[in-house]
């Protein structure tokens, strides 16, 4: 760090033509640039600069010198500007992990349509419903329901969306006796409270899973082959004409959809510019 500083502090003295129009530029006392320039000469055990009360003119090794200060300045503006313009051009890899249903429902939609102008941006999507490590797994963001405990990332609601509880028939027999699919995060037992569309009269029913699967998609296709009735997000259950609501007057409570990210402050455009992306296509379900 001292190093870096004595050579810009030279550079400057020797741009400027003068120690007083350098002190003057940088806003120093003509007394600390003088002590820094001594202090230069002394480290490197050589003169730098023979000066006069009205000019100055390099040593040979002064010139050789300043010209490695010039190098190193030039270095430190093209690490400076390179940075500025990762912040305002999307670049990089960009490793992105949400549940299956909304990685394959909402996430791709929404950076196909976001990164399609920008080639280099290269995304690694990483489709699980199990929460995996950000560092770990070095995840730039991860989308999740439901609002994360981890306090060491940052974290917004950026969306919401319903599930439905759905079966293979428009009429569907008894409902508490059904057969249950529960995906693997639901427990074993399960209790869904459904609000009415026009009266907001609830109900509440509880069911003790009968057979368990890991994937959104499995779970539609066991209810679709009539094996009992599960959750599918109300996004999906569009797609899937073969399966109903079974309470179609009724409807669950919202489910929040939260972006996670490690980044201590600002992250970079394209993290930024893909979380945008995804909440757009969340705001439009």
């Amino acid at each position: 760090m001292k190093k870096h500083r004595q050579m810009t502090l030279f550079m400057h003295i020797v741009n400027c033509g003068s120690i007083s129009k350098a002190a003057e530029k940088l806003d120093l006392s003509k007394s600390v640039l003088s002590s820094a320039l001594k202090q230069l000469e002394s480290d490197l055990s050589t003169v730098l600069l023979k000066r006069t009360t009205r000019k100055q003119h390099l040593t040979p090794q002064g010139e050789a010198f300043y010209q490695h200060c010039l190098a190193m300045n030039d270095i430190v503006d093209r690490a400076w500007d390179e940075m500025l313009e990762l912040q305002n051009t999307p670049s990089g890899k960009v490793t992105i992990t949400a549940p299956h249903a909304l990685m394959e429902g909402i996430i791709t939609t929404a950076l196909a349509e976001q990164f399609k102008l920008y080639p280099d941006v290269q995304l690694e999507l990483l489709a699980d419903d199990h929460q995996l490590d950000l560092m770990q797994s070095n995840i730039d963001i991860a989308i999740r329901v439901g609002e994360s405990t981890d306090s060491n990332y940052k974290q917004r609601k950026i969306g919401s969306f319903r599930d439905v509880l759905c079966c293979s028939e428009s009429k569907p027999s008894v409902l508490s006796q059904s057969d249950y699919i529960a995906n693997h995060w639901q427990p074993k037992k399960i209790t869904h409270k459904f609000e009415h569309l026009t009266s907001g009269s609830t109900l509440e029913y509880q069911f003790t899973a009968s057979h368990t699967v890991n994937s959104v998609n499995q779970v539609a296709s066991m209810i679709r082959l009539g094996m009992g009735i599960g959750l599918i997000p109300e996004f999906i259950l569009k797609r899937c004409p073969q399966l109903f609501p079974c309470l179609p007057e009724h409807r669950l409570p919202k489910v929040s959809v939260y972006a996670i990210h490690p980044y201590p402050r600002t992250p970079p455009i394209a993290v930024s510019l893909a979380i945008q992306a995804i909440s757009k296509e969340l705001s439009n379900l």
